[in-house]
């Protein structure tokens, strides 16, 4: 068995797509072996806890709007499960709402924030900590890459490689980089579209005293360009926006925000353990 990089090194070699153990942001339903690695992986991070029953916040993703076939009920249980099985006291967590508590502080808590994962773009927004909105979406990464695929006659792990090796998604290079760079805006434009729509849904229960920033998180926001395309789009639809925005950043750390928000949480609701 192959895993990592190196996995998606030896695909590439043959043309082939590597195996996952997750499928659109969830354990993957065709996989036998999705279990067995999720629990080698999980177990190597966390180790020995220090204490019997340290208390272990892990992230989940909330329901795909755009699959409404799909919940995270298996997905949320596995994953406790497993820690528990380290010794651990699990506690779930929305994905999303854990960028809101690490990076809008000064602003009360309050934002809307995207995390564009692999699988899924969690979205959630919130005003002084209490949660308004959370929903995903299965637009993402993987979305992009195989899209990009299809259209230039690839495979999505090529897609993936030429994408992680450098691209100006402003700027692109050839057909390839061409097609990722369209299927990102799309993506982004779905994103936002949702927003609104899921939004007007609530209005009437959850209004906004103030404007609040959006914050943009996760692996696939690191292209080249992304977050000036996503400003681009964003500007292209801001008079229809039916939430104002104070301003659009990116996380300071896209990869650890969730890990860091997770961790204020833990930190708020187990200070005395």
């Amino acid at each position: 068995m192959i895993l990592g990089d190196a996995a998606l090194e030896t695909a590439n070699l043959f043309g082939k797509e590597p195996r996952r153990p997750l499928s659109s942001g969830v354990i993957s339903a065709s996989e036998l072996d999705a279990l067995e690695v999720l629990a080698l992986l999980i177990k190597h991070v966390l180790g020995e806890p220090r204490v019997p029953g340290e208390h272990c916040f892990y992230s989940v993703p909330a329901v795909p709007v755009d699959q409404p076939d799909k919940d995270v009920v298996y997905h949320r249980g596995v994953l406790g499960r497993i820690v528990q099985e380290c010794g651990y006291t699990p506690h779930a967590a929305n994905e999303a709402m854990a960028i809101i508590f690490a990076e809008t502080a000064p602003e009360g808590f309050s934002g809307i924030s995207l995390s564009w994962g692999a699988g899924q773009v969690n979205v959630a927004l919130a005003v002084n900590t209490v949660e308004g909105l959370s929903f995903s979406i299965a637009r993402s990464g993987d979305w992009i890459d195989g899209g990009a695929a299809k259209a230039v006659g690839s495979t999505a792990a090529r897609m993936c490689a030429i994408k992680e090796a450098g691209v100006d998604l402003l700027k692109p290079v050839g057909r390839e980089q061409e097609a990722l760079a369209f299927y990102y805006r799309a993506a982004i434009e779905h994103a936002l579209d949702q927003i609104a729509v899921r939004f007007h849904q609530i209005r009437g229960q959850f209004l906004l005293p103030r404007p609040i920033p959006m914050v943009v998180s996760g692996g696939t926001s690191l292209a080249g360009g992304f977050m000036d395309l996503f400003s681009q789009v964003f500007e292209s639809k801001r008079k229809r926006f039916p939430v104002e925005i104070s301003g659009i950043r990116q996380a300071k750390e896209p990869l650890n925000a969730v890990a860091h928000g997770l961790l204020v949480q833990a930190m708020q609701e187990h200070e005395e353990d």
